[in-house]
């Protein structure tokens, strides 16, 4: 039998790593100013000082939570309008990308950058909003072509707010063990947001 070499191993997650994501559960169940670092610290075994060692404050545990869950959605979203140069079928593996990313095993890091970024300071808050931004601009790009070709209402920035707020409320009502999977959901959501585009890709199908 073939003996796994050191890239077939299932990856341990770090110390960091761990932190990261116990704050996250918290953060989400309880709220980021109700959640205090000495239960971040019970959670893992360790003391409040030994998790400072790795985090400046609970503040830093929470941008790093907010910026790592954008960069793993704009990596997903930007890979999907790569690989599929036709606009429907790119909008919908952008759709399928996004909820993948929402509500997968990060499901807790994504909905505390959904709802916590309030709770950043100042300074935080603008590093957070211009990587949103920077995310929200892969949607404006491929929703201006759908309103150049007719797809889509001409008001881009109302479609992409309609758009990215129906697909992250999920977040609040998707259930795996539900009767649509992510898939399946994505294209349901996508013919209910973009009818014109669906019917579309059903005719070519059909064809």
């Amino acid at each position: 039998m073939k003996k796994p070499v050191a890239n077939d191993l299932p990856h341990a997650p770090s110390r960091k790593e761990e932190i990261l994501s116990a704050a996250a559960s918290l953060f989400r169940r309880h709220g980021f100013e109700r959640t205090s670092v000495r239960e971040i610290a019970q959670a893992l075994g360790m003391t409040s000082g030994s998790l400072f060692y790795h985090f400046a404050s609970k503040e830093d545990l929470l941008v790093m939570i907010m910026e790592e869950g954008l960069h793993d959605i704009t990596q997903a979203v930007r890979q999907a309008q790569a690989e599929h140069p036709q606009l429907p079928e790119r909008l919908l593996a952008m759709v399928r990308q996004h909820l993948a990313a929402l509500l997968g095993p990060r499901l807790d890091a994504m909905t505390v950058l959904l709802y916590e970024w309030r709770s950043l300071s100042p300074e935080a808050q603008q590093r957070i909003l211009a990587l949103r931004d920077a995310y929200e601009d892969l949607w404006t790009e491929s929703l201006n072509e759908a309103a150049q070709q007719g797809l889509v209402d001409p008001d881009v920035a109302l479609v992409r707010q309609t758009l990215l707020g129906a697909l992250n409320w999920s977040a609040q009502w998707y259930r795996p063990e539900g009767r649509l999977g992510i898939h399946a959901l994505a294209k349901r959501m996508f013919a209910m947001l973009f009818p014109k585009m669906h019917l579309g890709l059903e005719q070519a199908d059909a064809g």
